[in-house]
């Protein structure tokens, strides 16, 4: 079977033309490091299968992301390269095209974005182009599949032309460095030619697998032989003369195989950039686009919509279910766990999805569009001053959708202190989960301002993450060199398809998580609040989740709510943050979101619930983040840190809220 690997530049369309090929989908994403792994989807004809590559300006890695495209190249087995180049950036994607073509595997290009490159004017000879790369090249648009279906049965016959020659001469110096490299190497290493040019080029990776095959002290040796030579020769290191050869390789290619038309005096997306990416106006628009984006969740349509769903869930589905189960006979236990426990746990957090899937359709619009990468260009000198650069902002991002996804993102910075920084700071962004404290909480104590309520928290997560950046930059983490590059992709209107694709895929977590984990949860506090220390079936008030609850309201009574209920649902919060409101609805007995509301403006305050969400924003990350912090860092004691901070942190700015908020008269 076919193995075919998919590999380009990021911002080229490598993972639509992935879904495209597949039927499959699979995130995709408008900047720099969005596919984190290796991804395989099955190929439509069935003849073999597709690996999705991180995107990836050279083969010699930056990032963490990056290294995972040039291990797969070394370890896995597979039958050819899939390269994807932007035809509108043709110059500087065919730099990674020229390394792919010296790995020595047969090899395609999908020649993607041809109606753009049209639009600025070039015009590109693909069959000469072809012809002087020696690989077939198949033009596609993978947005619209145009070009897509031929490709694809070219790849299912696909037979590679073993007679091809291509191959880069680099001078006497380099070529001579490399023959001698090669001849050392074992006899079954493969491509000896492209690892010794890597090596040279001062990969990383390629260089520890070659020191575990070959003497350290001769490899230092034949690279300082080589070094001394190039550089009296050229006055330039090895790795810049190699890739001046490739440039000038490059040059020549563009010359003879592409033409420049009249081009559009000044592209749309300059235009757009003019504004959005201003100094003085980029941020306050992002903040802007923000609040419109919870206008829109809680007030204008995500709100109505769960209103609906809460009247159906807890209206005719609680009706059908008490009826169904007097019916049958139920225990008066199971009629208690499936109305009390299943019913109010589960479909407490249940009427928050419209609102859930509103947020993350307009986040995949954002990063469908092209708008996310502008934001981290705009947030680069911000993020500067507290140790970090704009590219950190991006799982910051992503972590308003989940944290989890948001930390594994992080793979795509190159500064291994700046990747961990990022990883411990983004849990303090806001994520889903909390969303769905917010709303109910919002909606009982601030229902003229939910949008700027929200988008102060939002905030405040921000500013405190940045503060700590700045803290931990000067303490825990001494200074290293930054490196910001990223690619700012043209401005599109997405896609339908794709738009609901990105937003079901986002959204669908959280509904397997309403009925798997929440669902879990919901049965396990209801457990605790039906049995107690002396038998079944008591009163609250003699329940194990009434004494969990009072071992920690003294802890919280200096934050403004140091209630029992507060604090058993803080626990459970811990687990997964959806679960907060599924213990409340259990402990307060509300058949409804409303009612509840109702209930709890009985036992907070518009300050105390204010406060109560800001701990919620930033105590401890839920399991499944903590689950990814460890993996992402494989320490424990970076876990723990980011456990311990977080509560502290959280601990100190909700006690000086409340207290100021106290002295302002809010108590």
């Amino acid at each position: 079977m076919l193995t075919v690997a998919l590999i380009g530049n990021p911002n080229t369309g490598k993972s639509s033309l992935f879904n495209t090929l597949t039927s499959s989908y699979e995130y995709v994403g408008n900047w720099s490091g969005v596919t984190v792994e290796k991804k395989v989807g099955l190929l439509k004809n069935k003849q073999g299968q597709l690996v999705d590559l991180p995107g990836i300006y050279s083969l010699s890695p930056l990032s963490k992301d990056e290294g995972i495209t040039t291990q797969y190249l070394l370890q896995e087995e597979y039958s050819f390269l899939l390269n994807v180049i932007d035809a509108s950036q043709l110059k500087r994607n065919l730099h990674l095209t020229l390394q792919l073509l010296e790995v020595g595997k047969p090899l395609i290009i999908a020649l993607n974005m041809i109606d753009v490159a049209k639009r600025r004017g070039l015009q590109i000879d693909v069959k000469a182009l072809s012809e002087m790369l020696q690989v077939p090249i198949a033009p596609v648009l993978a947005r619209s599949g145009a070009g897509c279906h031929e490709l694809s049965q070219h790849i299912a016959t696909y037979q590679p032309n073993q007679s091809r020659s291509f191959q880069l001469q680099y001078g006497s110096i380099i070529d001579e460095a490399i023959i001698e490299l090669s001849e050392r190497l074992p006899e079954e290493t493969k491509y000896k030619r492209w690892l010794a040019l890597q090596f040279f080029e001062e990969n990383s990776i390629v260089r520890a697998l070659l020191e575990s095959q070959l003497p350290k002290e001769w490899l230092a040796e034949l690279q300082l032989t080589t070094e001394n030579a190039i550089r009296k020769l050229s006055g330039v290191s090895p790795r810049q003369y190699i890739q001046h050869v490739r440039s000038e390789a490059i040059d020549s290619l563009m010359n003879k195989c592409v033409q420049q038309k009249n081009e559009i005096a000044i592209p749309f997306s300059e235009r757009i950039d003019q504004i959005v990416t201003n100094k003085y106006l980029g941020i306050p628009l992002f903040l802007a686009a923000m609040y419109v984006t919870f206008k829109l969740t809680f007030e204008w349509v995500g709100g109505p919509l769960s209103d609906l769903l809460d009247g159906f869930l807890h209206g005719k589905v609680n009706d059908m279910l008490n009826i169904f189960l007097d019916q049958v006979g139920a225990s008066e236990a199971i009629h208690s766990v499936i109305i009390n426990g299943i019913v109010a746990g589960v479909g407490g957090v249940l009427v928050f999805i419209p609102q859930i899937f509103v947020l993350f359709g307009i986040i995949s619009f954002i990063e469908d569009s092209g708008y996310m990468a502008r934001v981290a260009t705009v947030m680069d000198k911000l993020m500067e001053l507290v140790g970090l650069n704009g590219k950190a902002f991006i799982p910051m991002i992503i972590g308003f959708g989940c944290n989890v996804p948001g930390i594994m993102a992080a793979r795509s910075i190159e500064q291994p202190k700046e990747r961990l920084l990022t990883i411990l700071l983004t849990p303090l962004m806001s994520c889903s989960a909390r969303l769905t404290v917010y709303s109910l909480f919002v909606g009982t104590f601030f229902p003229k301002n939910q949008a700027i309520i929200v988008l102060s928290l939002y905030v405040i997560g921000i500013l405190v993450a940045l503060l700590l950046a700045k803290v931990f930059s000067l303490t825990i983490f001494k200074e290293e060199k930054s490196i910001f590059v990223i690619e700012l992709p043209p401005y599109r209107l997405p896609q339908w398809t794709t738009l609901f694709r990105g937003t079901w895929e986002k959204g669908k977590g959280f509904v397997k998580k309403a009925g798997s984990f929440i669902f879990g949860g919901s049965v396990t506090i209801w457990l605790l609040s039906y049995s107690g220390p002396s038998g079944w079936n008591l009163p609250m008030e003699k329940s194990f989740l009434h004494v969990i609850g009072n071992l920690i309201a003294p802890l919280l009574t200096p934050l403004g709510f140091g209630n029992w209920q507060a604090g058993a649902s803080l626990i459970s919060g811990f687990f997964a943050k959806e679960v907060v409101v599924s213990t409340m609805n259990i402990i307060y007995k509300a058949p409804s979101e409303e009612q509840l509301q109702g209930i709890l403006s009985n036992f907070f305050t518009p300050l105390q619930a204010y406060c109560f969400m800001a701990f919620i924003l930033l105590y401890v990350p839920c399991l499944a983040t903590v689950g990814v912090i460890k993996k992402e860092t494989s320490s424990s004691r970076w876990t723990w840190f980011a456990v311990t901070y977080s509560l502290c942190v959280a601990y100190f700015l909700t006690f000086i809220i409340f207290k100021i908020g106290t002295l302002l008269g809010f108590a």
